[in-house]
């Protein structure tokens, strides 16, 4: 639904064109009905109408509140502001051009222009230029970008109260806040029916966000003349080539207090007060307020945040009660009872687990980190690891009725077809001078030319990526090698370092090879992540995608590609390869026949897997914080350093946004990346850390509060943008929970030790009244000293054999070091753990989509409603302008035309 709040009048009569004309224009405004705005091969849209031409006239300079977001008559509100330093050195005269040129265009398309003087900026040497859009400017192109206005009250009554509301009281924004705009039906505005919208003040009735959106889709068209033979446009280029410094819309004022002038507005300073305050974490968030301020693609963003965070409380919550549930019974846990116990494993000698400097070791050195495994490697962990193959569908299947409740109150259900494939990228229509006529409209459309020399590009683009994933391997293994090598340095080190025994018990060498070689494989993403950024949005410019839809699709798919498997790869590998190609003594596997593979502990591998998950996890996490909040909080903090003056004494608005940040066009790609990798953590490997969901539900509150904080306080405003979804990420969600149930899967079965345990307990135990007692000594092999081609350690005593993780026949049998018939019991029983899990959890995971609706009824009703409503309200609109027009027309051909009319109207009503 729609809501300005501006109050309902109609505006009677066709639209004045000259609204803006008694504001004592800077620039005196003539209406041309023969101009017409550049054609499509020059930047704009040929569907684009004949608008206002714009004459540069004089103007006399008044004194201005600094918070001022209007030209200096007080009354032209300033839509967008572009800043330039006008350098003779570099390039200058060129630069100079460009920006004239660009200019007389802009006023051509009937926009208006003020120039401030750099000897009136607050560091002498910056030009800065405000635009403002007249009346005609901005019903011509909401008309072109089907933007909807509201045509009538929304009389369709609110859904039923929840008795249970009053609980929720604490949680609550006041209604204002939460609900800034009138509910409203709404329609494609047209400036021939100017009339049938609620229109009170032309100043006021389109918001500034949409203004700001009309404006920036002309600076992005605008051409400013030919070089090299090519037709040159875009404000973007003109950033580029550092012709303009900066072009962003003005907040509506100061965060931190209202402004004292009541034309500017103080939405920033609500948002700030009553959503970007840390303090206020436990409140919900203000979405229509966000949606109106920066628009519907960063409120559909704040929107599935914020629903993903309620959603992982759940998840935190059984989470949590499954780990204490391993902290409450890992006293009780028989298998590290017998490895800390003196009798058992103090007297299990264990083989070396390297060929140099390792020594022979008692079982019970392995004692507490045996114990903390438990905490991971229990029975909940086979209840946590099916609960979340079915929140996560529970959490998709929901968003979709929560993202369509939104696209029907947010005016967003018939988006995609309307604006989508509509505003083609300005890359593209610069390098694509081909026409081709659209089979559907009828109409020459630019083609992208498929010549050998772009196959070559192409190919070489995706080349780059197969390198740089490659990179990514090759940097997998060298942390693997990094693992097989320092093993036997902190075996060593431990042992001769007598500081370092008291911790002995707990940082074994196992543990420490496995913790700095997460710190080392973390270092190494973040090196690659930063490197291959900078390359995928290159192969994706080379690509030259049509629209800004298809660019960020591209780009997402590159970035999300390369990011899984960089990060997930080294907890890929301690997941399901080390430690199950290790071989056996005498017979050890050897990677590049040099290092040998490395060994599990005798507790399992599940404690390094989560070791592995919780440093890249929360590095990550602490990192994005840091760069997402500090890095630009420093970067303001040394501009107003540098500035002569503190930045909160400025003169201007749009010197204070001048100094900020900018957001970007990938500022929310880079968001949604970092969360949807958030998101793989908790479902891919969560079966090895029932805490990773409420890790990550601290991590979203702060990172809610940080994302509104900065994005209010340390950010220019972003141009604001449509978005009916959260658009290809929904995609990379459904793949990744159904990747999740078969990781989760082989994690418990291969993984953990719950399966051998299982078998052991069912089929091998012996002892009724503690089934199982035994399991340790059972799961070790033995292996006969004198069998080794070189005996790898010292002698720790008289033994002549020593024990290793496996199930192998001992030296003194006919099948000596051949697998028992244990070892295929419990692969089978692996295997059919892999297959009914998986099963249950799907078939569960398709009956809960298929019982819950993408889109709840009641939006189902009200969309029809609305629809039934529009069309009802706008053939009666046609009906009386036909009977107003057709006056002086005979009763016959009148009479036959409003037949028509009425039967247009009952033909939409039934196919509504």
């Amino acid at each position: 639904m729609w809501g300005r709040g501006q109050g309902v009048r109609r505006v009677e009569g066709e639209g004045s064109p000259g609204g803006e004309e008694s504001n004592g224009p800077l620039y005196k405004t003539n209406s041309t009905a023969g101009s017409e705005l550049p054609g499509s091969s020059e930047g704009l849209s040929s569907t684009e109408t004949t608008l206002l031409i714009s004459d540069h006239q004089g103007f006399d300079k008044r004194q201005q509140s600094k918070d001022s977001i209007f030209f200096c008559d007080g009354v032209r509100r300033i839509d967008y502001v572009l800043s330039y330093v006008d350098d003779p050195k570099q390039d200058g005269d060129k630069k100079t051009e460009r920006r004239k040129e660009f200019e007389n265009n802009l006023l051509k398309s009937g926009l208006e222009l003020e120039t401030e003087d750099k000897k009136d900026s607050e560091d002498g040497r910056t030009y800065f230029v405000k635009i403002h859009a007249p009346w005609e400017v901005l019903t011509t192109y909401a008309e072109v970008l089907n933007i909807k206005m509201p045509i009538r009250e929304n009389d369709i009554p609110s859904a039923m109260e929840n008795p249970f509301e009053c609980m929720f009281g604490p949680f609550r924004l006041p209604k204002e806040v939460m609900n800034p705009e009138p509910d409203y039906f709404t329609a494609p505005f047209s400036k021939q029916r100017q009339e049938l919208f609620f229109i009170e003040d032309e100043n006021t009735f389109f918001s500034p966000s949409v203004r700001n959106r009309i404006v920036y889709y002309i600076l992005s068209r605008c051409p400013y003349g030919t070089e090299e033979g090519k037709k040159k446009f875009g404000i973007k280029r003109l950033l580029s080539n550092g012709t303009y410094t900066a072009a962003y819309p003005l907040h509506d004022g100061q965060y931190w207090k209202k402004s004292k002038d009541q034309n500017c507005g103080n939405e920033r300073y609500t948002l700030y007060t009553q959503w970007a305050r840390f303090l206020r974490f436990y409140k919900e968030q203000p979405l229509d307020l966000i949606r109106r301020y920066y628009g519907e693609r960063i409120g559909i963003y704040f929107a599935w945040l914020g629903f993903y965070t309620e959603m992982l409380f759940f998840a935190a919550v059984v989470g949590l009660i499954c780990f204490i549930y391993g902290l409450i019974t890992m006293t009780g846990n028989m298998s590290s009872i017998e490895i800390c116990d003196e009798s058992i494993g103090g007297e299990i000698i264990m083989c070396p687990l390297c060929d140099k400097n390792c020594e022979y070791w008692k079982l019970n050195s392995t004692c507490e980190s045996s114990r903390y495994s438990h905490l991971f490697d229990n029975v909940a962990t086979l209840f946590f690891a099916i609960f979340m193959g079915i929140w996560v569908t529970l959490f998709l299947e929901l968003w979709k009725r929560r993202q369509a409740r939104l696209e029907y109150e947010w005016d967003l259900v018939d988006f995609e077809e309307e604006q989508q494939q509509l505003q083609l990228r300005p890359e593209y229509e610069a390098k694509c001078t081909q026409k081709k006529k659209n089979p559907v409209t009828q109409e020459l459309e630019l083609e992208r030319k498929w010549t050998l020399d772009f196959y070559g590009k192409l190919f070489l683009c995706w080349m780059a990526i197969l390198f740089w994933i490659s990179l990514i391997i090759a940097s997998m293994i060298a942390v693997i090698v990094y693992r097989l090598s320092v093993y036997a340095a902190f075996a060593s080190l431990m042992e001769d370092t007598e500081t370092l025994q008291p911790i002995s018990s707990l940082l074994t060498p196992q543990l420490a090879t496995s913790v700095t070689a997460s710190c080392l494989n973390f270092v190494i993403i973040m090196i690659l992540n930063f490197l291959y950024e900078r390359i995928a949005i290159w192969i994706t410019d080379m690509e030259i995608p049509r629209t800004h839809l298809e660019y960020e699709n591209r780009l997402t798919m590159k970035m999300f590609l390369f990011q899984f498997v960089n990060y997930y790869s080294s907890c890929f590998y301690v997941a399901f390869f080390k430690g199950k190609f290790v071989g056996y003594p005498g017979a050890y596997t050897y990677m590049f026949n040099k290092w040998r593979n490395e060994e599990c502990d005798p507790a399992g591998c599940l404690i390094e897997l989560t070791t592995q998950l919780t440093i890249i996890m929360a590095g990550k996490q602490i990192w994005g914080n840091i760069q997402e909040a500090i890095l630009p909080w420093v970067w303001n903090w040394w501009r107003r350093r540098r500035a002569r003056t503190n930045s909160e004494k400025l003169y201007s608005r749009w010197e204070q946004d001048h100094a900020l940040q900018s957001f970007g066009a990938l500022g929310l790609f880079y968001e949604y990346l970092e969360m949807v990798i958030q998101f793989g953590f908790i479902t891919l490997f969560v079966a090895s850390f029932p805490l990773a969901p409420l890790l990550a539900l601290m991590n979203n509150i702060l990172e809610i509060r940080v994302d509104s904080w900065k994005l209010t306080t340390q950010y220019r405003r972003p141009v604001a943008a449509k978005a009916h979804s959260i658009g290809v990420w929904q995609e990379i969600l459904n793949g990744m929970a159904v990747l999740s149930v078969v990781t989760n899967a082989f994690i418990v079965a291969f993984t953990s030790d719950m399966i051998p345990r299982l078998v052991y307990y069912y089929a091998y135990s012996t002892d009724h009244n503690s089934p199982m007692s035994g399991y340790i000594n059972n799961s070790l092999s033995v292996f006969k000293i004198s069998d080794f081609p070189v005996e790898p350690g010292a002698s720790l005593g008289t033994f002549t054999t020593c024990r290793y993780r496996d199930y192998r026949y001992p030296p003194d049998h006919e099948k000596k070091y051949l697998h028992t018939m244990q070892f295929w019991h419990i692969l089978a029983a692996k295997m059919a753990f892999i297959i009914i899990m998986e099963h249950i959890v799907f078939i569960v995971k398709f009956f809960v989509a298929w019982m819950i609706p993408d889109v709840p009824s009641e939006v189902k009703a009200r969309i029809k409603r609305e629809k039934f409503l529009t069309i009802q309200i706008l053939h009666e609109y046609e009906l009386n302008k036909l009977k107003e027009n057709l006056c002086n027309r005979t009763d016959y051909q009148v009479e036959k035309e409003v037949i028509a009319t009425e039967g247009k109207r009952e033909l939409a009503q039934v196919m509504a």
